[in-house]
């Protein structure tokens, strides 16, 4: 089957570090344009690619079938929108957009258009969080009653002129690594019955929210996901306890800081960590060091080609991309009440 051909629309980090690469590499794709105004770093790097100046350009492009909007998060809308009434295929960063309203429009446009639009959630394929899933579909620790997630950075600065360092809500840190936390507890759990949330802005002179805590409510099952930028001194990545055991890992994902500093994906040991990293598994069969699984997110576009040629459902759904867009929605209004909002 023939290459999809493929543009992504801009060339700023999650340009180079997390679709360039893969798109170049894979043979399901054939990276045919980048979007880039003024720098020079697209020609440098794939020089046989188009480098169209503006949104409209590339979506006017014929031969381009996939259009990958990776713009600012306050563009999404309006740019899958365009790319859609062109009848191009959208694969769009998260977050996907700010409301379910917006969400349920473009899903809407998507269906009658006849056109994939789906959202990249590459940490689904983080190896720590592939670890979890693989314990938990396992059954080894029973009934899972309690499953924590934290996000633990230390940036104790606020990097000043940047589009994520303005004030609107939009592009603080629930929308960013709140999208991530949320969907992967919808992969592992579904939508919860409700939801509750703190959010906040912790760093002296920050403008946009640097600091969350969730709590998402399910019969017999308590889910807590956390991020923030002071967290110097680091506990566990992820918590899974069960009625027969627990599950705790800690340190990242190796891949996003693999990719910016160079390292193109799949190389000998891609994704992997040693097993001093491995998390702890503790059962009545004994206290013991578990793999961990290599993460990948080159399995993230092996999937988009198998939705496109081969009529595969996406990796990423509609009603998931929707229901994180209330999640998130719901998490403001809850830290602005102080009240529980029940789905």
């Amino acid at each position: 089957m023939k290459p999809i051909k493929t543009a992504v629309a801009s060339f700023g980090l999650s340009g180079q570090v997390f679709h360039a690469p893969f798109l170049d590499l894979h043979p399901g794709f054939d990276l045919v344009a980048i979007g880039e105004r003024s720098k020079d770093l697209v020609r440098q790097r794939y020089p046989d690619v188009v480098r169209p100046a503006s949104f409209e350009e590339l979506i006017s492009i014929r031969e381009v079938e996939l259009v990958v909007v990776n713009t600012p998060d306050v563009t999404h809308y309006d740019y899958c929108r365009m790319a859609l009434l062109s009848d191009k295929h959208v694969v769009v960063e998260k977050p996907f957009v700010f409301t379910v309203t917006e969400a349920e429009e473009l899903t809407a446009l998507a269906r009658k258009r006849n056109r994939l639009l789906t959202v990249y959630q590459n940490r689904r394929f983080d190896g720590d969080f592939r670890t979890v899933k693989q314990i938990r579909d396992s059954g080894r620790l029973g009934r899972i009653v309690e499953f924590e997630s934290d996000f633990q950075r230390y940036r104790n600065f606020v990097v000043e002129g940047t589009w994520k360092e303005r004030v609107d809500r939009r592009v603080g840190m629930t929308y960013n690594l709140g999208s991530h936390s949320l969907d992967q507890a919808l992969v592992l759990f579904g939508m919860p019955e409700g939801l509750w949330a703190t959010v906040d802005i912790l760093r002296d002179g920050g403008c946009v929210d640097d600091y969350f805590h969730i709590v998402l409510l399910y019969p017999r099952l308590k889910v807590t996901l956390r991020a923030g930028y002071l967290m110097r001194e680091q506990g566990p990545r992820f918590t899974l306890h069960g009625t027969a055991g627990s599950y705790m890992v800690y340190g990242i994902d190796p891949q996003e800081e693999e990719l910016k500093a160079g390292a193109l994906p799949g190389g000998e040991g891609w994704g992997s960590v040693p097993e001093s990293q491995w998390g702890i598994l503790n059962t009545d069969a004994g206290r013991t060091r578990y793999p961990t699984l290599a993460g990948d997110y080159r399995l993230y576009y092996d999937g988009i080609y198998r939705t496109l040629r081969g009529g595969d459902a996406p990796e990423v759904s509609h009603s998931q991309m929707t229901d994180l867009v209330r999640l998130l929605e719901a998490c403001f209004e809850s830290s602005e009440t102080g009240r529980t909002v029940r789905f």
